[in-house]
């Protein structure tokens, strides 16, 4: 249904992205470590037939893995300053040149990235985190001043509960209004493409609530 394209980052380097769907309303999606692979590239393509311009950034540019140890040796060597302030920001600079609006959205390491762009890139209007928390010292959550979403699987030993919490208390203790929902499912749950995690109807209404999250904030 898409394509991929070449975005211009804020340095003048250029980042490739997979590319879906034509909209005044914009949507980065930002991929899982396992990188910029089919299934995400799926996710896209649903929020592209849900009425958004997606841009999904190749954050690994060009590298995709199906084996964990790669996927966590893929993520522990991303530069995450330079995937927040370069490609997710190229991302969202290449949206509005078409879109009103512009809302970021991302799972696992691009969920942790969702709220790090939330709080670092500008003229963000929403964003939706699936199952990611970036360190604290680089993205405090209790400085997103836009309307956040956030889904997390209660037994989930990398977004543990207790760290949702903390979250979720940092951001209210600021003055935030964050709408957290919380799973009986595991980490991961929305990914289809992973059978011994994925929970259909925990992902149904997560897809659900995002989606109305979504276009009330970016309509």
């Amino acid at each position: 249904m898409g394509q991929t394209i070449s975005i211009r980052r804020p340095d003048s380097s250029e980042v490739g992205a997979y590319s879906a769907g034509t909209s005044r309303a914009g949507l980065v999606v930002l991929q899982e470590w396992w990188g910029l692979n089919d299934q995400i590239r799926n996710v896209a393509d649903r929020y592209a037939e849900a009425g958004y311009q997606v841009i999904v950034p190749d954050l690994y540019h060009g590298r995709v893995t199906q084996d964990m140890d790669e996927a966590r040796h893929l993520m522990d060597g991303l530069d995450f300053a330079g995937a927040t302030f370069q490609d997710v920001r190229a991302a969202v600079d290449h949206l509005l040149q078409s879109c009103d609006k512009v809302g970021v959205l991302g799972f696992c390491m691009g969920g942790a990235l969702t709220i790090a762009a939330a709080v670092h890139v500008p003229n963000i209007a929403a964003a939706v985190c699936f199952y990611g928390i970036p360190p604290k010292q680089f993205a405090d959550p209790a400085n997103i001043k836009i309307p956040f979403q956030a889904h997390f699987a209660q037994h989930d030993d990398w977004c543990t509960p207790q760290l949702v919490d903390g979250l979720e208390h940092a951001m209210r203790a600021a003055g935030a209004q964050p709408e957290i929902y919380r799973y009986d499912a595991n980490h991961a749950f929305f990914n289809h493409s992973r059978p011994e995690v994925y929970d259909q109807a925990s992902a149904d209404l997560a897809w659900e609530r995002a989606t109305q999250f979504l276009k009330k904030n970016l309509s």
